[in-house]
């Protein structure tokens, strides 16, 4: 189906110089992915100086961009549907989300309804105009809590920038596998699995990636962490904590096995190898609203069976 033309012309910066054209560019137009920048590469639609250029290819600076480029009316198949998920805030520039677990984010092969997405051009049909619905940042299928939907274009670009530079402070709690008992820092760099292209792992070839992690509490044989992102990268608190020894509880993808302390009780048995998806949630979220400039912050409780699980591991301490 037939969408709109864009076009586009730019001069990068000396401020780029030494980027990848790829990331430069998805920093000049946050309303375009940096995957649907680097297919427009590939393809053509965006040429630097008059040529087509690979995506790895660094700024120099002073260079001339073009855009040109159709983009598929990809919001009128979208169906609207009424779903099962909170919104802490709302206003005429934002959403603020609670998502549940098992709710997918965006449309894709498999999930092309019942996904946040549809949802929300439900409660706000003006959303299905912007690109992947005004979504942020996004949560995996299984993580639950709070994300940033921007309703209008203006707060699309201004949100999604600042995401780019590091200016959103998210905060997250797991209940990770083990014993953790001080502060770490983790700056490991993480790209694709090749042998599992579903999976992200620690690489040396990878994208910069740095989470801090902090205990908050400990347990017999686990520990719940506040992960503090300084990147976004995919799957970044699960990789990064895996990678220590310190798989989250439930997520067999990266490394859980249903780890137990010594003579636990069956009901620890039964909450920690129980528990279906991995034990992490969006627990806070601290930005500048890009109306009024004014520093906002919104807070999330533990959902219902991470609280179960919390409270099941400290009984088993008594």
């Amino acid at each position: 189906m037939l969408g709109k033309s864009i076009e586009r012309i730019e001069t990068l910066a000396k401020m780029h110089v030494g980027q990848r054209i790829d990331k430069a560019l998805a920093e000049i137009w946050p309303e375009f992915s940096r995957a649907q920048i680097t297919n427009w590469m590939r393809i053509g639609a965006i040429q630097i100086n008059d040529k087509v250029v690979k995506p790895n290819t660094k700024v120099c600076g002073g260079e001339r961009v073009r855009l040109n480029a159709a983009v598929p009316a990809s919001e009128d198949w979208l169906v609207a549907e009424a779903l099962d998920f909170s919104v802490v805030y709302e206003d005429q520039d934002l959403l603020i989300v609670d998502k549940p677990p098992g709710l997918v984010v965006h449309p894709g092969a498999g999930n092309l309804t019942g996904t946040l997405v549809n949802g929300l051009i439900n409660r706000r049909a003006e959303l299905a105009q912007l690109p992947r619905a005004g979504i942020v940042h996004r949560l995996d299928k299984d993580t639950t809590g709070l994300m940033v939907v921007a309703t209008n274009n203006k707060s699309l670009k201004i949100l999604t920038r600042a995401i780019a530079k590091h200016d959103v402070d998210r905060r997250y709690v797991a209940i990770c596998e083990g014993i953790l008992l001080k502060r770490r820092r983790l700056d490991m760099a993480i790209g694709r699995d090749f042998r599992d292209r579903t999976r992200q792992r620690v690489r040396e070839d990878g994208r910069d990636a740095v989470t801090r992690v902090k205990p908050i509490e400990t347990f017999r044989g686990h520990t719940a962490v506040e992960a503090f992102l300084e990147t976004g990268r995919t799957h970044q608190v699960r990789v990064h904590l895996a990678a220590i020894g310190h798989p989250l509880v439930g997520d067999r993808r990266y490394g859980a096995r249903g780890r137990l302390p010594k003579q636990p009780t069956e009901k620890l048995v039964d909450a920690v190898r129980g528990f279906d998806r991995q034990a992490l949630h969006a627990a806070g979220l601290a930005f500048s609203h890009p109306s009024s400039n004014k520093r906002v912050e919104f807070e999330s409780d533990l959902p219902s069976d991470m609280q179960f699980l919390v409270e099941t591991l400290r009984q088993d301490q008594s």
